[in-house]
């Protein structure tokens, strides 16, 4: 999908989540400018998507309030994101949760091996099950969105397809989740953001890394990974966030502009069009000759579903310390999933 008909996409099923005609302008509304800042090229997919939400809720507000977009770290590095929002460096930020290890362990459940099977009503199951946990998680900001992007796996210079493929190679993962697995697999994780994956493969600090199929062509990365497992591992999950004291400066109106647009069907709406895009990445990429796609057998799912089960036991352990009951929250979260169709267990 072109980013053309993913705006157009987005901006459609953001209307149907937010009518104009729920909000009608006040006189007293003074215009206000959110800086929403991300880290991600201009030509992502979700670039379009943020500029789809922006419009939204600039039609909601009556158009009171609109949004000025920073793409590729304008504003900060991809890791400072969450603190730019809390600090209000940006207004509202576009945030990885796994590029800061420990820090937000209850979401980090959603990014365990095998459990989302695509990003679309995944999200939306995520966005459900986050809610009232992102409330006391990420409580020094406001928390406006959860999605998640599709199911991806390793890319890189080496064959993978097993988990003692890892052994004493340097992987950089996509998330702290990942990069767990990859320690326990024998593996060395190199730590570094999505835009300096492509660097890390071409110059031998990484032998392969954790990505979404389409991202590999918007980050370069294509040109230099060749070899790909073909089986969806994992996701990673982000979410926007927004500055508390700005939307605390918002007349009544305009933050019920914002509100309409903070929830799962927009979160739906967000996440819709760029798993489209991720899962024709994957199409393209088999169609081109000097790429190969290792599909791992019967035995060696084997072995990445006891990794993830072993995992698992490790997250129950990191959320009970917050005082959350991992197996219920994991159980929860496996229901939204399977009453959404988008259960990959």
């Amino acid at each position: 999908m072109s980013i053309k008909a993913s705006l157009f996409l987005s901006a459609a099923l953001f209307a149907v989540a937010a009518p104009a005609a729920l909000l009608p302008a006040q006189a007293q509304d003074k215009p206000v400018t959110l800086r929403l800042g991300h880290w991600l090229p201009a030509q992502h997919p979700l670039q379009a998507g943020f500029t789809a939400w922006g419009a939204a809720v600039e039609k909601a507000s009556g158009g009171t309030v609109k949004t000025q977009i920073f793409p590729a770290q304008q504003l900060g590095a991809a890791k400072d994101h969450y603190d730019m929002a809390r600090d209000g460096v940006a207004d509202l930020t576009y945030v990885n949760p796994g590029y800061t290890p420990g820090r937000f362990p209850v979401i980090a459940g959603s990014e365990l091996p095998f459990l989302l099977a695509n990003a679309k009503q995944g999200s939306a199951a995520l966005d459900s099950w986050y809610r009232p946990y992102g409330q006391k998680e990420m409580a020094d900001v406001k928390l406006c969105l959860t999605w998640a992007h599709d199911a991806a796996t390793f890319h890189g210079k080496v064959r993978i397809s097993k988990p003692d493929d890892l052994k004493g190679k340097k992987i950089r993962p996509g998330n702290a989740t990942m990069a767990r697995l990859v320690t326990m697999a024998g593996g060395v994780n190199v730590q570094v953001a999505a835009p300096e994956a492509r660097e890390s493969l071409e110059r031998g600090t990484a032998d392969a890394i954790t990505f979404p199929w389409d991202s590999l062509f918007v980050f370069g990365i294509d040109k230099v990974a060749k070899l790909h497992m073909d089986a969806p591992l994992y996701v990673s999950n982000f979410v926007l966030v927004m500055n508390k004291a700005s939307y605390a400066k918002l007349s009544d109106n305009q933050k019920k502009a914002v509100d309409a647009n903070c929830n799962t069907d927009a979160a739906l709406a967000l996440a819709g069009p760029w798993a489209d895009v991720e899962a024709a990445g994957r199409t393209k990429l088999r169609a081109m000759p000097d790429h190969e796609f290792v599909k791992p057998s019967d035995a060696d799912m084997a072995a990445w579903r006891k990794i993830g089960d072993e995992m698992t036991k490790i997250w129950y352990d990191d959320v009970k310390k917050v005082g959350v009951d991992g197996e219920k929250a994991l159980a929860d979260l496996k229901a939204e999933l399977k009453k959404r169709d988008s259960a990959a267990f």
